[in-house]
């Protein structure tokens, strides 16, 4: 019988063997709970975020998105990258652990100082005096975080899916509650802040409750030095896509102020939030079964292209209807005072239907150990990112949602599949293959709704609903046309809804 976990077992929240006898069943059914966990998510993030939409000004908004722009590229250096060591590697010993715990705690404290300290610097570079305070306040989540990575990455070593999605929910809705009473009692930007603490403050205790894993004291240990270079790069990819991701933010600030970047930031989350959101799932079921399916070339294929093909059918047909009704979204969600959103929110769709299967392929980096090619295609893929931003700019924020999108759907994501199956048991051709239905369904949305938009011209919910049910059924008819999809269908009937009775017949 598998050892009981407690604190005297420690190398019981690293053994995987265990897993590997039902990997599949495992990891479909991580993917269930943590997609319906996700969804949930999602619905409480866009409500709230409609809902603080209506109660705080644009530049609320963006004088948070000042911080948060430089604090997504300092969360990566805080991880750096050492929770993907200590799922990927099969032999992980406690010492080691520790180890990594304490470079992941000291680098987090580092951080928040060096934020604390940096404050009035922000401050000055913005032209915004209300930074420094906000900064200081934001610098104590990185001091929460480091000590909630390893912890966090021993959950998922462990396909502990059920304990990372009731925290995750738990951590989300808490901050959504305090965000909005602060908010409707007019605390201002504050309310913001506030939201943003509240969520490291819980995955700190729901981690260090749920998983029984306690670090040893500070000690040098064989090994280290491995997981630090697989840290490393994983960190210098990370940081490559965080300042790609960042740069759009810290010029428009810069340039255009607060209210401008607000306008920018809300729009950017609310597209791009399901993005994260469903990508974050995916990454945590298929990471640790990708890893113990290395050696078994024609199951990791199988199981990677199922990935994928499931990931683009949830976003590329959602997002392609989006793409062709913003007007409506923005009316119907945040109201008239935000029309000048509308472009925006047509823009980031568009770069939302390619965004999650782009990010999903560094999977097989990840899973095959491959860091420093995936170093190298990060890279490349952050430059062609920074070059379309910059030469957007000239035509003000929705010129750089156009050049993103653009640039992202015909250069970037084709590079960056033939980069990333350079190597491995996945071609590109598979990769294609995967997602040739769900990019065939959503091309058939967008036709039905631009259709359905010369009959329905008003923005109401009911049109908005109406035109949806019409795209859905464009794209089922669609997606029935591919024989691969009509097969899984047919076995998804025969196994939940047509399984004979396992309830033997009465005898005559």
């Amino acid at each position: 019988m598998w050892p009981r976990r407690s604190a005297a077992l420690p190398d019981a929240e690293l053994a995987t063997e265990h897993l590997t006898q039902d990997l599949g069943r495992r990891s479909r059914r991580g993917g269930v709970i943590l997609l319906s966990a996700q969804a949930l998510r999602v619905l409480g993030q866009m409500g709230t975020l409609v809902v603080l939409a209506r109660l705080l000004p644009p530049s609320a908004f963006g004088l948070l998105a000042m911080v948060a722009a430089i604090g997504a590229v300092l969360d990566l250096v805080k991880e750096f990258g050492l929770s993907a060591a200590t799922i990927q590697k099969q032999d992980i010993s406690h010492a080691q652990v520790s180890a990594l715990f304490w470079i992941n705690a000291g680098v987090g404290a580092v951080l928040g100082v060096s934020l604390f300290a940096g404050a009035p610097w922000l401050a000055d570079f913005y032209g915004q005096p209300a930074l420094s305070a906000v900064a200081r306040w934001l610098a104590l989540g990185f001091v929460l975080s480091g000590l909630t990575v390893q912890h966090w990455a021993l959950l998922r070593r462990q396909m502990r899916f059920t304990a990372i999605a009731g925290m995750e929910t738990v951590a989300d809705f808490a901050s959504f509650a305090a965000a909005i009473g602060l908010a409707v009692g007019g605390a201002g930007y504050w309310a913001l802040v506030v939201q943003r603490l509240v969520s490291p403050v819980f995955l700190f205790l729901g981690s260090w409750l749920l998983c029984r894993w306690r670090p040893s004291r500070p000690a040098r240990t064989t090994g280290v030095r491995e997981l630090l270079g697989f840290g490393a790069s994983v960190t210098g990819s990370g940081l490559a896509v965080a300042f790609s991701r960042s740069i759009d933010q810290i010029l428009i600030g810069w340039l255009w102020g607060p209210s401008v970047l607000g306008l920018y930031e809300r729009t950017t989350r609310l597209l791009l939030m399901p993005v994260n959101t469903i990508n974050a799932p995916v990454y945590a079921a298929a990471m640790p079964a990708l890893s113990r399916l290395i050696d078994q070339p024609a199951r990791y294929r199988s199981m990677f292209g199922q990935v994928m093909q499931k990931l683009a059918l949830l976003t590329m047909p959602t997002f392609a209807l989006a793409a062709v009704v913003p007007d409506w979204i923005v009316q119907i969600l945040f109201g008239p005072t935000w029309a000048r959103a509308v472009p925006l929110v047509g823009l980031f769709s568009v770069s939302a239907t390619y965004l999650p299967v782009l990010l999903a392929v560094s999977l097989l980096y990840m899973t095959q150990a491959r860091t420093r090619e995936m170093l190298r295609a990060t890279l490349i893929d952050a430059g062609l990112c920074v070059a379309s931003i910059v030469a957007g700019l000239h035509w003000g924020v929705t010129g750089v949602a156009a050049s993103l999108a653009l640039v992202g759907l015909f250069v970037r994501t084709p590079t960056a599949f033939w980069l990333a199956t350079r190597r491995g048991p996945v071609t590109v051709g598979n990769v294609w293959r995967a997602i040739a239905p769900p990019a065939t369904a959503a091309i058939a949305v967008a036709l039905a709704a631009g259709g359905l938009r010369q009959i329905e011209t008003a923005p109401t919910f009911t049109a908005l609903a109406s035109t949806a049910a019409a795209a859905l059924a464009a794209a089922i008819g669609v997606l029935m046309m591919w024989p691969e999809i009509r097969r899984e269908l047919r076995q998804l009937l025969e196994r939940h809804v047509f399984r004979p009775s396992r309830t033997p017949s009465p005898v005559p």
